[in-house]
């Protein structure tokens, strides 16, 4: 197996995008070589812990409405490409996604960690969902099968808090600078939402490379 280390954040529609087209070229290629591990990275690390308006937020990022929603009017046609349907209408909030990288971590420990962030992007970009309220990601949790309980009382403390702060901080100095970021056999990186033929070249070119060579 091949390990793909996955860089990303739930509150990134480019990394909701581009997993659902790694998807769809690994159920393509079922054989396929990679293991896959994903690893926090924070668009917005220093985010209030409870968010903030998300209209307001991207306005004062491109600066003005209309810009963003010419942005966004991007993102949505990427999405439809994808196969995605996102409703922006029903997202309110631009969480902090500290406890939501906490909970891919746990879900990681227990063998559901794609599980978690699949679940997480639904919520978000399908669902309009805070992703930052403790009880929405504890029902997360238990939906993937999770412990609810245990998940509870792990998300009112800092459990692993510090240490995924410090993993978000290394990967940005061995140059993470956006997400999603695709990192094979630690490696070879591929940056951003890369199509499905891409990936589909990816796993051909590393099965040809396996392959023994003949005299």
């Amino acid at each position: 197996m091949i390990k793909l280390d996955i860089f990303s954040d739930p509150v990134c529609p480019w990394c909701y995008i581009g997993k659902a087209n790694l998807d769809r070229a690994l159920e393509a290629a079922p054989d396929h070589p990679f293991e896959i591990e994903w690893h926090p990275f924070q668009l917005n690390p220093g985010m209030p812990p409870e968010g903030v308006d998300r209209a307001e937020y991207l306005e004062a990022k491109f600066g003005g409405k209309a810009k963003a929603v010419e942005i966004y009017a991007r993102v949505e046609q990427a999405a439809r490409e994808a196969g995605l349907a996102i409703d922006f209408s029903t997202i309110r909030r631009m969480p902090n996604t500290l406890n939501a990288h906490r909970l891919i971590h746990w879900g990681g420990l227990e063998g559901r960690q794609t599980a978690i962030v699949s679940a997480l992007f639904r919520a978000y970009w399908r669902e309009g969902r805070d992703i930052g309220d403790p009880a929405t990601l504890t029902d997360i949790a238990e939906s993937c099968g999770m412990d609810r309980q245990v998940t509870q009382r792990l998300l009112a403390t800092d459990a692993d808090a510090e240490a995924l702060k410090a993993r978000d901080i290394h990967a940005r100095e061995r140059g993470v600078t956006g997400v999603p970021c695709f990192i094979i056999g630690n490696q070879y990186v591929v940056s951003g939402a890369q199509p499905p033929q891409v990936w589909a070249d990816v796993i051909a070119e590393l099965r040809a490379s396996a392959q023994p060579t003949g005299r």
